[in-house]
């Protein structure tokens, strides 16, 4: 696995050198663009739509827009001196529960790793954590931009979460429609709501969910590169139901059956055979 980062983890006086990888990985299929008489990848030009010139790197700076059509210019050393001197540092800052973070803070997900000096402190850092049930909150620099970041422990590794600053959460109250009151809800169709997802509750197994587009995406291509003809199943007809009630009795009705039903059926099906929804 690629090292990203190196550093140490600050925790009160003791430093803990770690190594950082990424804990997760695009699996999406990429498609580029080309030129369809001769198949050639196409190029992106720099170019200056005023002057109507093609640009080199040396011609280019940086702005920041702070009204339309004007911008202030920014070189790479007034950046350069605007940095955190500790940008080698995950500077912790607190311990906090986790129940206390809703999910929509968590961004992108890092394992940190001991270096070979620092596997005694990493050690204790880690068991501590486990034993107080604690995650830390801290502060870390990755490529020149300032992270708040939540440590915890995965498995048998500290994992090292970039999270977002309260005002890069957008207000809730922007959504339009929560305030609306559609009707009352009886007793019932709360009830049956309740069943349906009884019904549907099972202990949570990462294994069993498939990026299903992407599996008949790549069986799509293997089959263009063989030269083999490939097959896209009906759309499965949908039952036309308007009624509210209506619709979470025949739900409750299709949840009763075996939840293992499914995934064998999808097990039989044929290779060459996607499904469109």
């Amino acid at each position: 696995m690629h090292t990203m980062w190196k550093g140490s983890i600050s925790f009160g006086l003791v430093n803990i050198p770690v190594k950082m990888f990424a804990a997760t990985e695009e699996k999406s299929l990429k498609f580029r663009y080309l030129h369809e008489a001769c198949k050639t990848p196409i190029q992106y030009i720099k170019r200056c739509p005023h002057c109507e010139v093609d640009l080199d790197w040396k011609d280019i700076v940086k702005g920041y827009e702070y009204e339309s059509g004007r911008f202030v210019i920014v070189d790479d050393e007034e950046l350069e001196e605007l940095k955190e001197k500790k940008t080698r540092a995950i500077d912790i800052i607190d311990f906090v529960n986790m129940a206390e973070i809703d999910p929509i803070y968590f961004d992108k997900s890092y394992f940190l790793g001991p270096e070979e000096t620092g596997n005694k402190a990493y050690r204790l850092l880690k068991e501590s954590m486990e034993k107080t049930g604690k995650i830390a909150i801290a502060k870390i620099t990755i490529r020149s931009k300032e992270h708040l970041a939540a440590i915890r422990i995965y498995k048998n590794c500290i994992m090292l979460e970039t999270i977002f600053y309260p005002d890069e959460i957008r207000d809730v109250s922007l959504v339009p429609g929560l305030g609306t009151e559609a009707g009352d809800l009886n007793e019932k169709e709360l009830e049956m709501a309740n069943q349906l997802i009884a019904n549907l509750s099972v202990t949570f197994d990462p294994t069993k969910y498939r990026d299903e587009y992407r599996e008949s995406l790549k069986e799509f291509i293997e089959s263009k590169i063989e030269g083999e003809e490939f097959h896209v199943s009906a759309e499965m007809p949908k039952a036309n139901i308007i009624d509210l009630m209506d619709a979470l009795k025949a739900s409750i009705e299709a949840t009763k059956a075996p939840k293992t039903k499914g995934a064998k059926g999808k097990a039989k099906s044929k290779k060459r055979t996607a499904t469109v929804s």
